[in-house]
């Protein structure tokens, strides 16, 4: 029986959902604060036996493809290269913006082919008479960017996804580095590159270090990024965009499987998975979690804000416990 297997099961209870003043279903999971140093401040739940991250990896092999050389024109498209994006038209020309400056085209992509993950994007690609591809998927600006970084390097595309290549090896040293612990175990994610197993504490101290970053150094240029662009980190209508927006200093990234992962300024980190990896429960602990981090605002406050529906109208609600 593996330690994450043990940790999920065996998670405490962080949210409700209570209907009409009754509660019909909890969610178990981790949530942790770690300290400027990386010290745990903070745990509910076993925070220190590996897990997916998932997507929250991306600011950190982000960094790594700066690290490795990759340079690209504007701020935005280096938060898009960390994005789960929503598939938007700017996301698209984003990303069609990384594959031109690096010589490349669409069909080198190899993630996996997909609709636009925002509804509004999704309906109006299936109108046009489109279907899945690779840049619409949400991981594409990612993997234009793991591609642009191997042709910088002479490194081969074709075997991009390959864990042993060059750039996943610069990958996961630096998501060692970050998290302060090594990557624990390697699998394929939804998109088809590899995806490396850190702890929930390690993913907040990774945050922290990004979030309070030196000016000049590759951390900073992807911290800046996010904070500038959070539209093209997520979309026009996710929580994670109205997150990085409303709290001065703060990045974030959401990930599959209910991971969220938050940054502060002052180098304090915030991570949170839902064991069940059901997504309604993910911004509702993140947002206890932040107050209990002394962050408090309008953004938080519609972070929490996860209503149960009666015939169309609000009849309960999804509230954290314990955090």
């Amino acid at each position: 029986m593996s330690a994450s297997f043990t940790a999920l099961s065996e998670a405490p209870v962080v949210a409700q959902v209570e209907r009409g003043g009754f509660v019909e279903s909890v969610h178990r999971g981790v949530a942790v604060i770690t300290t400027p140093s990386g010290e745990v401040d903070f745990a509910i739940g076993d925070a220190t036996a590996p897990h997916f991250p998932r997507s929250s990896n991306k600011p950190m092999q982000t960094l790594a493809m700066l690290r490795s050389g990759l340079t690209l024109p504007e701020p935005r498209l280096v938060a898009l290269s960390a994005a789960s994006h929503s598939g938007e038209a700017f996301h698209l020309e984003g990303v069609r913006a990384i594959l031109a400056a690096a010589g490349l085209t669409e069909g080198d992509l190899q993630n996996t082919p997909d609709l636009p993950y925002d509804e509004t994007a999704r309906d109006e690609w299936l109108r046009a008479g489109n279907g899945p591809t690779s840049i619409t998927q949400n991981c594409s600006g990612k993997h234009a960017a793991m591609l642009a970084t191997c042709v910088v390097n002479g490194w081969d595309t074709a075997t991009y996804r390959d864990p042993s290549h060059p750039l996943q090896q610069a990958m996961a040293a630096t998501i060692s580095e970050l998290a302060g612990e090594q990557v624990a175990a390697t699998a394929v994610d939804g998109c088809g590159a590899p995806v490396m197993a850190i702890s929930p504490a390690g993913l907040a101290r990774a945050f922290g270090v990004i979030a309070a970053a030196k000016e000049g150094s590759h951390e900073a240029t992807v911290r800046d990024a996010i904070r500038a662009h959070p539209e093209y980190l997520g979309g026009t209508r996710r929580d994670v965009t109205a997150l990085i927006r409303g709290v001065d200093g703060l990045i974030a990234k959401d990930g599959a499987e209910a991971v969220y992962a938050v940054g502060l300024a002052d180098g304090r980190g915030l991570a949170v998975k839902i064991a069940d990896g059901g997504q309604r429960a993910r911004p509702v602990v993140m947002a206890a979690l932040l107050r209990r981090a002394g962050v408090d605002g309008p953004a938080v406050d519609a972070l929490a804000r996860m209503d149960v529906l009666g015939h169309g109208e609000p009849v309960g609600a999804v509230t954290a416990v314990g955090v």
